[in-house]
């Protein structure tokens, strides 16, 4: 399923979304556990929440008995790459490398992690431009272009 803007997931939904990613095919009962734990909600909380997210048609429900079983409907990666492009389309092209610098000095890392990052970075050397030329439009931001 692709994600749309109409399908964006709140900080709160997000949090509904993870114990889904983590534990699907999953009640609502045990979802309002691990957030009445972490985020000290109530069960009704994580219930409006979640009929939230079967609304944006990003969770599916199956009926067992008398209780229904949540999944998913888009993947965790899928929503860090919504979440990652629509974050990189709100801002100036030129300050894009300075976000992910910034995101990158914030991250713990494993070993592993940094490998990949190494890598990317060989190939995107490569391909690197001399200027990332501005995106916005006049009086978007304080890019002097010519």
């Amino acid at each position: 399923m692709q994600m749309t803007n109409d399908s964006k997931i709140t900080d709160a939904e997000r949090e509904v979304m993870r114990v889904i990613w983590a534990n699907e095919p999953v009640t609502s009962r045990y979802i309002s556990e691990v957030l009445s734990e972490k985020m000290d909600w109530k069960p009704a909380t994580s219930k409006t929440l979640i009929g939230r997210l079967v609304e944006k048609k990003l969770v599916s429900t199956k009926a067992i008995g008398n209780k229904y079983l949540y999944s998913a409907r888009i993947t965790e990666e899928d929503s860090i790459r919504h979440v990652t492009e629509n974050l990189l389309s709100q801002i100036c092209n030129k300050k894009v490398g300075a976000t992910i610098a910034s995101l990158l000095s914030q991250a713990t890392l494993s070993k592993k992690d940094v490998q990949i990052l190494e890598e990317l970075l060989q190939i995107k050397k490569a391909e690197a431009v001399e200027e990332v030329p501005c995106n916005c439009i006049p009086g978007q931001c304080e890019c002097k272009t010519d």
